[in-house]
């Protein structure tokens, strides 16, 4: 990576001696251990324990100084004091240990209450010949997988030697059963596309290292283009050689299938559906479940899609005699989700169970408390989105959607801790949905999670600094605050947020300190960096845009003729150009762009890096957007020059400099910018709704501000499926009259909307005509008698799909003389 000039001012006496010092501290309480290690392994071992050894050797190797490989043999040395690594099944162990350590191996692990819990493993620590034995005893091969990633998590290589910390005594088994993610091989990806299978096989090793037991495939054909200009492989090959990646370390792989052809009520679309099927499932080496959706991608009717899908099971086993069947419920509408309670009621035997996802009108709850008990059920959560998504930032600036968008980098820990914990005690596991790396933290973070839900979030945080990031000490500390500074980033209002510029300042000073390992080459470490970059650059570059355009509002206010202060106002808009620490981290973000391309596939840049839409993590792409109102105050500005006499242009600037108060005692909300929206209500909190069914969420339009818009028309307000939009007002005076003036914007498409108040119609159903639309009314003098005014907006009801559409931009309550 490349190597930058100081961006803050930390001095860099201060951070040599910070970085001396954490060094002597970790050497001085590691040196006693700084030794060489060799790993002892039976002699007989299965492929997936061969596959597990070279991991080890591998991963350990990769980040020593030297790049000496540990030696592997088959029995304990007779001589020498290297530290051992013995990794074995729990049955093998006393039969490769001495006798001079079975005693003390069997008193250990009893202190440490083992169960017989599949995929669980043991970690004893015992000293031998001066030097330690740390002894890996797994339940099962996969036991043996996860115990020596948990080690290998643990230990240190700072010294440029891997060195085992002492005195590693656990025993672990995962509270759940499936603890997987969803690769998607396909041209909407925001970096799988570009990866080898060398990549992913690195990914793969990554994922269970931190616990991971399932990877999910998405079938080759599904709700994308057929090819990526970016494959370096074509799709089925990698499909199958993933799943030969997962055979060889003995996790399961699972097939995401949508069943997309147009109509299976048709018989020769539904056999060659099947006869697409067979000809994957049978080449595929390994599959041990299948996941087919019913929407989301997907609008086949329960009715059809149940006897579609049992003769696709029927298919599965044939060929994967064990493998499981799940079916969801997305996408359906409310009679759909009857037909399906109704079909399920019948206990189909071929189904195993059904998982929940994006775009389900009934909640988990719902779900689990009408689906027959026998069935487990299955999270399929969006760790990877940030809105028009199952789990939205709450109150999420809109300057961020804008800009960042739907799918940036996104390391949510507090956030994904909080929605896993809400939701643990419904699910029997998870397979994430995810569109890239944009993610991977949270990815790290649920997979620990699912082996424990009370594992704290910084330890799972310092693990990531220690293992992707190679932060150890001193350094590691100040990585995880890096990391949870990110998350804070997006919290409350950009401009008042100071927690930016000191994230930013963390990992500039990390970058600065930072050594080729750490840097060189390493996308999670890009990645973040590039996320911190972001979000300063965009504080920095809004207050001056701000302050430009709060100078050009102005000068509209001031005295002379129309055409003198459109002039002065252009003139100072035309003038705002960025300074140097702007433009360099303008620049940078360039830079970075191109290192996680090369490093990491991921696709910033729809023009520069191949992604397949600037919505699909390619936010690169809106660096250089605006981020105030100067197109559409300079197209404003225009029209009032020509109005047909002074006075009319005066009137139409006023208007541009009142916007949000165009007469006195006017009550205004800005739908969707959390900071301006007073009256609106919400009914529950992100904390115990964090799908938010049941609230307003805000939202942005997939628009910018060089179309013309403002920033107001641009975000909204909405709620899903029945929920109602509501404002509420209090004190008003209940003798005076009201207008109510109304933006209906937001997305291309919307839902015929009606509007209450004190149920009390003010317009029926309709759609908006226009994008945007701003209409106005009466309201009735009944309506605030006293002194109170609930408006409420509903759409139809019994909605499938995302329940999105019911979107309001802009609301004034104008008291009429």
């Amino acid at each position: 990576m490349t190597r930058y000039p100081a961006l803050t001012m930390t001095s860099t006496a201060t951070t040599s001696m910070r970085m001396l010092f954490g060094s002597m501290l970790f050497l001085a309480s590691t040196s006693a251990f700084a030794r060489p290690f060799q790993i002892v392994v039976p002699a007989s071992q299965t492929v997936q324990e061969r596959a597990l050894t070279t991991m080890l050797v591998e991963e350990s190797a990769k980040r020593t100084s030297s790049g000496g490989k540990p030696r592997v043999e088959n029995a304990l040395p007779l001589e020498g004091n290297d530290d051992i690594l013995l990794i074995a099944p729990r049955t093998e162990v006393l039969r490769i240990l001495s006798p001079d350590l079975r005693v003390p191996w069997q008193d250990a692990l009893r202190e440490l209450h083992p169960t017989d819990h599949p995929e669980a493993f043991s970690v004893v620590s015992l000293p031998h010949r001066g030097a330690r034995i740390t002894i890996v005893a797994g339940n099962d091969a996969r036991g043996e997988l996860f115990g020596a990633g948990w080690v290998l998590r643990q230990m240190r290589f700072a010294s440029g030697t891997a060195i085992i910390p002492a005195k590693l005594n656990t025993f672990q088994a995962p509270d759940k059963a499936v603890r997987g993610h969803q690769i998607g091989y396909r041209f909407k990806n925001n970096t799988y596309d570009a990866w080898t299978l060398a990549q992913f096989e690195q990914g793969i090793r990554d994922l269970a290292i931190f616990g991971a037991n399932t990877i999910q495939v998405i079938a080759p054909n599904s709700d994308d283009a057929p090819t990526s200009p970016l494959y370096p492989a074509p799709a089925l090959d990698t499909v199958l050689g993933i799943s030969g990646i997962l055979q060889k370390y003995g996790l399961d792989c699972d097939l995401y299938y949508p069943e997309m052809r147009t109509d299976y009520t048709k018989a020769d679309q539904v056999e060659a559906e099947l006869h697409d099927f067979e000809a994957l499932v049978r080449t595929m080496p390994r599959l041990d479940a299948l996941y087919v959706p019913g929407g989301d991608p997907g609008h086949t009717p329960p009715e059809v899609l149940f006897p579609m899908l049992k003769r696709q099971a029927a298919i599965l086993r044939r060929y994967h005699p064990n493998a499981t069947v799940w079916l969801s419920a997305q996408g359906f509408d409310r009679g759909r989700y009857e037909t399906f309670y109704r079909l399920m009621a019948q206990k189909p035997a071929w189904l195993t169970g059904i998982f929940f996802g994006p775009q389900s009108r009934d909640t988990f709850q719902t779900q689990r408390s009408r689906i027959p008990a026998q069935f487990p059920m299955q999270f399929y959560p969006d760790i990877a989105h940030t809105m028009h998504a199952q789990f939205p930032i709450p109150e999420w600036d809109p300057i961020f959607a804008l800009t960042e968008g739907r799918e940036p980098i996104c390391p949510r820990p507090s956030a994904f801790a909080a929605i896993y914990r809400h939701y643990a005690s419904l699910d029997t596991g998870f397979v994430t949905y995810s569109e890239g790396a944009n993610d991977d933290l949270n990815k790290m973070l649920w997979n620990q999670l699912g082996w424990s839900p009370k594992t704290p979030i910084d330890r799972i945080l310092r693990e990531y600094a220690r293992w992707f990031l190679h932060r150890e000490s001193e350094q590691e500390q100040r990585t995880l605050e890096a990391i949870k500074g990110l998350e804070e980033n997006w919290r409350g209002p950009i401009m008042s947020n100071r927690q930016i510029h000191r994230t930013f300042a963390l990992f500039d000073e990390l970058e600065r300190e930072a050594t080729p390992l750490q840097a060189t080459h390493n996308g999670p470490w890009e990645s973040l960096l590039y996320r911190a970059t972001y979000d300063d650059y965009l504080q920095r570059r809004l207050a001056r845009e701000r302050g430009t355009e709060r100078r050009a509002l102005a000068a509209l206010s001031d005295t002379g003729d129309a055409a003198n202060r459109v002039a002065n106002a252009e003139r100072l808009l035309l003038a705002s150009t960025p300074d140097p620490q702007e433009q360099s981290e303008h620049d940078r973000l360039f830079t970075l762009a191109g290192e996680l391309f090369h490093d990491w596939g991921m696709q910033l840049s729809v023009k520069l890096y191949g992604a397949s839409n600037w919505e699909r993590g390619a936010n690169l792409d809106r660096v250089d957007t605006p981020l105030t109102e100067a197109v559409w105050l300079h197209r404003a500005m225009d029209a009032a020059l020509h109005k047909p006499d002074e006075p009319a242009r005066l009137a139409a600037l006023q208007e541009i400099t009142h916007w949000t108060s165009p007469t006195s005692g006017t009550l205004y909300d800005d739908l969707g910018d959390s900071t301006a929206e007073p009256h609106l209500v919400h009914r529950t909190t992100w904390q115990d709704d964090p799908a938010m069914y049941g609230t307003a969420i805000d939202g942005i339009a997939d628009r910018t501000l060089a179309d013309g818009w403002r920033l107001s028309w641009l975000d909204y307000a909405e709620t899903l499926y029945e929920t109602p939009l509501e404002l509420e007002y209090a004190d008003l005076d209940p003798h005076r009259t009201y207008r109510i003036r109304i933006t209906y914007a937001g997305e291309d498409y919307a839902l015929p909307l009606r509007l209450t108040a004190n149920d009390i119609e003010i317009h029926p159903a309709r759609k908006r005509t226009s994008n945007p639309e701003t209409v106005e009314f009466p309201i009735p003098s009944a309506a605030v008698a006293g002194g109170h005014l609930h408006l409420r907006w509903t759409g139809p009801a019994g909605a499938g799909g995302s329940g999105r559409g019911r979107q309001v931009a802009e609301v004034w309550l104008l008291p009429q003389p």
